[in-house]
């Protein structure tokens, strides 16, 4: 009913609204919070947008690690279609 890669981009979509809201919402804090100190909003600020960067990261290398394994597994299907097809053609050449 739904195609894979409109899934895929609303899913992504509602990912980065989350984030863009969860950074407001942060901002917002950091702003109305008068009794800290500027020095620890920004080292909470740097320390939220490593904590993003890092996340990337990670999704992005199992992503890659995925697309790999993906990769691999359907160069062994297609060599063992291959090696079956070469089988099958094999007896009924010799008759």
């Amino acid at each position: 009913m739904f195609d894979a890669r409109n899934e895929n981009a609303l899913i992504t979509n509602l990912n980065i609204i989350g984030v863009v809201v969860a950074y407001g919402m942060l901002g917002i804090s950091l702003w109305l919070s008068t009794e800290v100190p500027l020095a620890t909003k920004g080292y909470w600020g740097m320390g939220i947008l490593l904590l993003t960067l890092s996340l990337i990261n990670v999704v992005k290398y199992r992503f890659d690690i995925r697309q790999s394994s993906d990769r691999i597994r359907r160069i062994e299907e297609v060599r063992n279609e291959r090696m079956l097809e070469e089988a099958l053609k094999e007896p009924s050449s010799e008759s």
